[in-house]
């Protein structure tokens, strides 16, 4: 009997997912169009080299993008207050970049609470740079927005 994925792995993976989509469309200059359908094509659930990714939840991931795209310029202004002022959105790591935006979207969509937010995303900066000290930077940035945007929930 094959146990089917809870839905809270599934809603982390779309995140991981939009991250890395979002983080193709600034490098590569692509569209958010391209990008989805390359995703849910080709990368999401797919067997590469014997190895199956990650399954995700679609509909969370496309909301993820539509949201971080159709609000990307509230979303960097909301980051920027967050950030030192040395440290306009600009001049950061473009995984971080990503990182925030899919971040900013999910606060801003309102439907999933901000520490959940919050923690689900520093999660996410420790797997992209087990090394750093990002996922502290990320869980100050992040904790900024949240207050800003949802203070009720503080």
């Amino acid at each position: 009997m094959t146990v089917k994925p809870d839905s809270r792995r599934l809603r982390s993976a779309a995140r991981f997912y939009a991250v890395q989509a979002l983080f193709q469309m600034e490098a590569a200059g692509q569209g958010v169009d391209s990008v989805r359908r390359e995703f849910e094509d080709h990368r999401i659930a797919a067997i590469h080299d014997g190895e199956e990714s990650a399954d995700a939840d679609i509909a969370h991931f496309r909301r993820l993008l539509d949201d971080a795209v159709s609000s990307q310029g509230w979303i960097d202004q909301l980051t920027d207050r967050a950030l030192v002022e040395k440290w306009p959105i600009a001049r950061i790591d473009p995984t971080l970049r990503a990182l925030f935006r899919a971040a900013g979207a999910e606060l801003h969509m309102g439907e999933t609470p901000p520490k959940v937010v919050i923690n689900e995303f520093v999660e996410l900066a420790r797997a992209f740079f087990p090394e750093g000290r990002e996922a502290r930077f990320v869980n100050a940035v992040l904790d900024h927005m949240a207050r800003e945007v949802r203070p009720e929930a503080f």
